[in-house]
């Protein structure tokens, strides 16, 4: 090697150091996008509905396991709770409420309706995504109304890229728009396989998790989704210790989504 080439290789390795030590926290959660997926079969846990307390994300905090918290926006501890889970080296997403079938159920506030200009849509989820710290990507609260109709979902997935983030189609409807429109605007994506919780009890749950590892060892990998139940944390704890050497790896969601 002559000099010339040693001077250039070495500013080469000098930029790339500067580089890794200014990445940020959302570049971090992207640069599987860069590289490759994980080779293992892989699970990914999300818990959806944090941010009315502390004790939620708690649950979930020492079962030493990847797991993506999805925070509600606007309640008294979104905020707070988004800062704990970050702190432990967890990921966050903003959990977007939307409408439901259900004119019962209210899907809380900052939530998005059928019939919303896009002006209005696009004010609520940027001020959405402000509120919650080091989010990294989005999830749909409720939507089986809202995730159907394609105007309002188009708006909404293009706040979502603009600002740089994933989006996962919690698929609450089965004729939900929101991945394939998602998969259109070269979103990355990744949508639902299981609800582990749909049924509170601890035995049940195990059943959910366990067609979620069957899942991944068939495709690759799999999104299951809960909630921060005391039943749920139990059922994941016992999993855990059940399942020994599991053939597969448990990541954060942002490493198994689907960009292009």
């Amino acid at each position: 090697m002559n000099r010339r080439e040693f001077l250039a290789r070495t500013a080469f390795f000098l930029l790339g150091s500067l580089l890794k030590v200014n990445e940020s926290p959302k570049a971090e959660a992207f640069e599987h996008l860069n590289g490759e997926s994980p080779i293992e079969p892989s699970i990914s846990l999300i818990i959806d509905d944090i941010g009315a307390n502390l004790s939620g994300a708690k649950m979930f905090l020492d079962l030493d396991i990847p797991i993506t918290f999805a925070v509600l926006p606007r309640l008294c501890k979104s905020q707070e709770a988004a800062d704990l889970v970050h702190n432990t080296g967890h990921e966050i997403m903003l959990h977007q409420p939307m409408e439901p079938d259900d004119r019962h159920l209210d899907p809380g506030p900052g939530a998005l309706f059928v019939g919303y200009g896009s002006n209005k849509i696009v004010r609520i989820m940027e001020e959405n995504i402000s509120l919650i710290p080091f989010v990294a990507g989005v999830n749909n609260h409720m939507g089986s109304r809202f995730t159907r109709y394609s105007d309002e979902v188009l708006e909404t997935l293009q706040v979502v890229k603009e600002k740089g983030l994933f989006f996962v189609d919690s698929l609450t409807t089965s004729r939900s728009k929101a991945y394939a429109t998602a998969r259109n605007l070269n979103l990355p994506a990744a949508s639902r396989n299981v609800f582990l919780d749909n049924v509170l009890e601890e035995s049940a749950i195990l059943r959910q998790l366990s067609l979620l590892k069957k899942r991944a060892l068939k495709q690759g990998h799999s999104v299951g989704i809960g909630h921060p139940f005391p039943e749920t944390a139990r059922a994941i704890h016992a999993f855990l210790k059940e399942t020994g050497d599991p053939g597969f790896t448990w990541v954060h969601v942002s490493r198994v989504i689907e960009s292009g």
